[in-house]
């Protein structure tokens, strides 16, 4: 067991991955140097520029190389530094990596995995800020994962490199400095959600950084007698649906909070699932808290605005129960 951040976490999956196969292999920007967080230090000492590979700052051309070199037997790892700038290679990863399999008829797969930091850090602004994950769980063919904690980036992000399909692995910027324990044989199975906090009043499911904001919401909750039940999804394609069916079937009540904008947003799917699937086991209509369509601005008292709060959350719970 080591207390370790969330980037330390990511960067030392990486590493154990890339020790014990030599097929693994990263490419992004600036990587030399440690990449723009800081999330490969050290790496390019220990791996060489050939494994470590810093590129030209061209999105499509870095997506474009890794597509390929997965097809041709490698495992990419794709640094896209925000995941606003993947918008840039969206052909090669939608059109190519993703449809790859299928359209060779399984001759061939597109073991590439590709981190994209998400979310809002420290007024960013609308450039750098966005939660695109919804977009990823639209395409057939592609992973996507959002880990929460440092201990399932650093066991999620190596399931992802395993992955012999193309994998989108949004890691939230505001938990780069967040510290946890990190079990040295810590596994997870993509796919699988975690009850971050158990409950029997009030289904919370939630993702990334907004699992923490859920947390907060369910802690208040609890000095007032209620016991909601807080679901970190981990993974959003797969997602675990029988967890969370199985938890509103237990509390009859169902709130989904993310970051993202709501319109188009993944809640609006596990909302609906459970609706058109699960509509026996709900006593309230379920509810979504999500981000107004707007863009994200710089200003922190204009992000602020923009955030779903605990505060939020309570508000939601109470009119439920």
């Amino acid at each position: 067991m080591a207390r370790l951040s969330y980037r330390e976490a990511g960067r030392l999956a990486i590493a154990e991955a890339m020790r014990a196969d030599p097929t693994v292999w990263c490419l992004g920007e600036d990587l030399g140097r440690g990449g723009v967080f800081g999330q490969y230090a050290g790496l390019e000492a220990e791996f060489g520029p050939d494994r470590i590979c810093s590129t030209p700052i061209s999105e499509s051309a870095i997506m474009g190389a890794a597509v390929g070199a997965a097809m041709a037997g490698t495992r990419p790892i794709v640094e896209m530094r925000f995941a606003d700038f993947a918008l840039c290679a969206v052909d090669e990863l939608v059109n190519q990596a993703a449809k790859a399999r299928y359209m060779f008829g399984g001759q061939s797969k597109v073991p590439l995995t590709v981190r994209e930091p998400m979310g809002m850090w420290r007024s960013s602004a609308a450039q750098h800020s966005q939660s695109l994950e919804a977009w990823y769980t639209h395409i057939p063919g592609l992973v996507v994962i959002a880990p929460a904690t440092p201990e399932d980036n650093y066991a999620l992000l190596k399931a992802a490199i395993r992955n012999d399909d193309p994998v989108v692995f949004m890691e939230h910027k505001n938990l780069w400095d967040m510290e946890g324990d990190v079990a040295d044989d810590a596994t997870a199975e993509i796919g699988k959600a975690r009850i971050a906090c158990a409950g029997g009043d009030c289904t919370i499911v939630s993702w990334s950084a907004q699992v923490h904001v859920a947390m907060q919401a369910a802690a208040e909750l609890a000095d007032d007698g209620i016991d909601a039940e807080v679901i970190d999804l981990r993974s959003l394609w797969p997602w675990d649906e029988a967890a969370v069916a199985a938890s509103v079937a237990k509390t009859g009540r169902l709130i989904v909070t993310h970051e993202a904008v709501g319109v188009g947003g993944f809640g609006g799917e596990v909302v609906a699932t459970i609706a058109e699937r699960h509509f026996a086991s709900l006593r309230r209509p379920p509810l979504r808290l999500a981000a107004p369509r707007i863009p994200i601005s710089y200003a922190p008292e204009l992000e602020n605005q923009v955030r779903v709060t605990a505060r939020q959350i309570v508000a939601a719970v109470r009119r439920l129960n």
